[in-house]
């Protein structure tokens, strides 16, 4: 009986084998023969992709099948995110370049270094870098990366020869591994049997947050430029290591749209990238609209999206001599659905995906020269138009943003330089311990310019992302250019600040709180139950001055002795970089350290509002800001569940942006009580909304009151467009007596909008610690009118409410993980609000 249904049972899985490989010629070229030696994806998955979306492990586990059938290929595995999925790459080309991959990276890098136009690169092979899905719930990138990396390894043929010979693939089959399993568990786990493609059904309309993002919630298609995840860091290195000629994107877009590729709208072209690059990307958009029209896709381009912001993976290679390619296709959102163009299969949105994948290889093949040629002339260029001097960067009241600012430079391959002796530039003060030089005659000084630019003339007023993202604002550093400085060593990596290590003290320790990490820091001490004060006005003893914020460590009466004090502050300050003095006596200059004006600081228990109705963004970035940087814990509170909440055993709730009313009104209720006891709310952007409807804050909003003239039904998109702020840097003034500011050292910050709220001053100035100066643009893109309104209007207030406080934000302080420089905003708004 054994032995019957064993035969029985391999007849039926050979038949279903048999259907299923059969399902593969949908989206491969017929004019082809197969090496039969090189498994099929239904030989390792189980299912030809389309008919199921396929999870991250399983991609996985086949590529790695791949590459050990196949000598065309090879895999290494660069990292891991945080869900700890290996974040593997494949190269792919012929065996005999296989065998010299690191000569010819050498010869490569002469199109980088050369000084001389016209390098020699005709024998050189051209690189494609092809990645897909950053967004994971995308799938149709991913799943096509499946049937490409089959053809590259088993189609046979001259073609196929010559393609392999000609070029190195290097290929990322999924950009974010986390999203791609969320979205995969979900759609597989909500799909029918039998496909429904009803665009109601719950296979489409996946649960908060969605799998977009990667494990924090982020946008990894805003990552390339400030490099702060893993997945970022791992793509960025490989783009470096090997330069590609081309990079490709492969993203999805709305059911009802067709496919778009590159070139995005000529206006809204960066005016840092070539025009060379632009004309390329047209040459190659040729190939793809002929490799969709022989499948009968509909298709358009110039029509959408566009060029401007170097942190997306269509655009980053432009400002690095390469060519970026956006595809986008229409999305199924599971197996099938309905649409304006009839229903949606899977299958088809991946046979796009791979086609278009296919015809950049033709296109990288046939442009080969020419690419090659935009490569070397666009870095000859660089040297031969940079200017003579240098950029100078630093914080010498937090030197651990000078470092951080350092390492993303590094990651993109900007040369950097100590300096030798202070010097004063433009009336700011740089010192060698706390600042950094980046010279201007280098490779990468486009992108420096790029990165460091401040724009706010622009030929749109519509952007697809941010239209500002200057990093010296981002990071909070003092930054000036000259024409000479005297020189130290190449900045080599190590990290050039360490606070010298504190004497020991039997009476107190004083923290300095303008330190990034001194909320790390601050934590880790009171985990040890150590008793904390914050100085509410400044002192100083001897030579040393402490301002507003200082933390104050007594030694006696804690729970530790003063050797093991000593011992655990000395090894906390050296591992965060947190500057600790010791203090010998009370008698300070200034206020004493028994002073009144010595607040007891309490250690916050944080609370996090997520779920539907709350931006998973905004929601991403405290969480990682806490957990990641800080590595502070926040319990993150569901709105689905948040009525059954015990808020008692929080002193502070985070109410990230958020649509519509947040909670109901039972939720409400319970949170106005929890505020009266003495709990702290903090609301961001849209939510600063809900708390004025709310009655939680007494907020007086201002409006525009722009018609629309002569405007035609034809340009009402671009009239609401151009009111918007998608994104742009603006100067506040700020008043460092007061604890929302504490641990800031200037008279002014630079803060990131991307929302229309816009706040009317307190009459009372002390209640206005943070206000946009009267010409608060610094970077980017904002109408006329909506810069009348912004005019020392403020971003943040707080109020009173019963025993607790209510603080509200109009701005993001945290955005994107990088805005480095008015993170500690935040910050003080939990460790200090009981001083507001």
């Amino acid at each position: 009986m054994k032995s019957v249904f064993c035969i029985g049972l391999a007849f039926i899985l050979s038949q279903f084998s048999f259907a299923q490989d059969h399902q593969l010629d949908y989206f491969l070229p017929t004019t082809v023969s197969y090496n039969s030696e090189i498994p099929k994806p239904s030989e390792v998955l189980g299912f030809v992709p389309g008919d199921w979306h396929a999870s991250h492990d399983q991609v996985v586990q086949y590529m790695y099948a791949l590459a050990e059938a196949s000598p065309r290929i090879s895999i290494e595995n660069r990292g891991f995110t945080y869900e700890k999925r290996p974040l593997i790459l494949l190269t792919v080309t012929s065996t005999n370049n296989h065998k010299q991959l690191d000569n010819i990276k050498s010869k490569r890098q002469v199109l980088i270094d050369n000084t001389l136009n016209n390098a020699n690169f005709e024998e050189l092979p051209i690189v494609v870098n092809q990645g897909f899905s950053v967004h994971g719930n995308e799938p149709s990138g991913v799943n096509s990366a499946l049937i490409l990396v089959y053809y590259l390894a088993a189609a046979e043929g001259e073609d196929i020869e010559r393609l392999l010979d000609e070029t190195i693939i290097l290929l990322d089959p999924s950009f974010n591994p986390d999203g791609i399993q969320r979205f995969a568990h979900w759609t597989n786990s909500n799909r029918s049997l039998h496909v429904n493609p009803d665009p109601q059904d719950r296979e489409f309309d996946e649960t908060w947050p969605g799998g977009r993002t990667n494990h924090y919630w982020f946008d990894l298609n805003r990552d390339w430029l400030p490099v702060q995840l893993p997945e970022s860091q791992a793509r960025i290195a490989t783009f470096y290591e090997w330069r590609p000629n081309v990079l490709t994107d492969h993203h999805e877009m709305g059911s009802n749209s067709t496919f778009f590729f590159q070139p995005g709208i000529q206006e809204r072209t960066n005016p840092l990238t070539p025009q060379l690059n632009q004309d390329l990307t047209a040459k190659i958009g040729e190939f793809h609209a002929e490799a969709l029209d022989s499948i009968g896709s509909l298709y358009y381009s110039k029509e959408s999206f566009d060029d401007f912001y170097y942190g997306k993976g269509s655009t980053f290679p432009d400002i690095n001599g390469s060519i970026g390619i956006l595809f986008e296709q229409a999305s199924s959102r599971g197996s099938a659905q309905e649409t304006d163009n009839g229903i949606l299969e899977f299958k088809f949105t991946i046979k796009n995906q791979f086609t278009t994948a296919l015809s950049t290889l033709k296109a990288a093949v046939n442009l080969k020269p020419e690419l090659l040629k935009l490569q070397d002339q666009f870095y000859y260029n660089a040297f031969k138009n940079a200017e003579k001097g240098y950029y100078i960067f630093g914080n010498e009241n937090n030197p651990f943003l000078t470092e951080e600012l350092a390492k993303v430079l590094q990651q993109h391959q900007i040369k950097l330089q100590h300096l030798a002796s202070p010097v004063e530039v433009n009336g700011t003060k740089f010192t060698p311990e706390t600042s950094l030089v980046i010279p201007k005659q280098q490779a990468q000084q486009r992108l420096v310019k790029a990165m460091f630019n401040s724009r706010t003339s622009f030929k749109d007023s519509i952007f697809y992302d941010v239209s500002a993202w200057d990093f010296k604002h981002a990071f909070g550093v003092d930054f000036e250019e000259t024409k000479k400085l005297d020189l130290g060593n190449n900045f080599e990596g190590h990290q050039f600040y360490q606070p010298k290590l504190t004497d020991k003290s039997t009476y107190a320790y004083a923290i300095r709180w303008s330190d990034f990490n001194a909320p790390k820091l601050i934590n880790k001490l009171q985990n040890n139950h150590l008793r904390l004060k914050v100085a509410k006005k400044p002192f100083s003893s001897g030579q040393d001055k402490f301002d507003y914020g200082t933390i104050l460590l007594p030694v006696a009466n804690q729970k530790l002795d003063a050797q093991e004090i000593y011992e655990l502050v000395s090894k906390l300050s050296q591992t965060y970089k947190v500057k600790v003095s010791a203090l010998n006596t009370g008698l300070t200059q200034g206020i004493n350290l028994g002073s009144p004006n010595m607040a007891h600081l309490k250690q916050p228990k944080i609370a996090l509002i997520v779920g539907e109705g709350i931006s998973p963004y905004d929601a991403g970035e405290i969480w990682h800001l806490l957990d990641a940087r800080l590595e502070i814990p926040v319990t993150k509170l569901d709105t689905k569940n948040f009525n059954r909440t015990d808020l008692s055993r929080y002193t502070h709730l985070i109410l990230p942006s958020s649509y519509g009313n947040p909670v109901n009104a039972k939720g409400l209720k319970q949170i106005k009580t929890w505020v009266r006891s003495g709990g702290t709310l903090i609301g961001y952007r849209n939510s600063v909304k809900w708390l004025d409807r709310s009655k939680l804050i007494d907020l007086e909003f201002l409006n525009d009151s722009i018609n629309a003239k002569n405007i035609s039904y034809d340009e009402r998109s671009s009239f609401y467009g151009a009111k918007q702020i998608g994104g742009a840097i603006f100067e506040a003034k700020i008043d460092q007596t007061h604890p929302i500011n504490y641990g800031f050292n200037t008279q002014k910050i630079a803060l990131f909008r991307n929302t229309e709220l816009f706040v009317k001053a307190n009459q009372l100035s002390f209640n206005n610690p943070i206000q946009y100066t009267k010409t608060p643009l610094l970077s980017g893109y904002i109408n006329d009118e909506n810069l009348d309104l912004l005019k020392e209007s403020v971003p943040f207030q707080t109020s009173g409410f019963g025993r607790g406080q209510v603080i509200a934000f109009t701005d993001n302080t945290n955005f994107r993980a990088f805005w480095l420089g008015s993170m500690k905003l935040l910050m003080n708004s939990i460790y200090f609000s009981e001083e507001m």
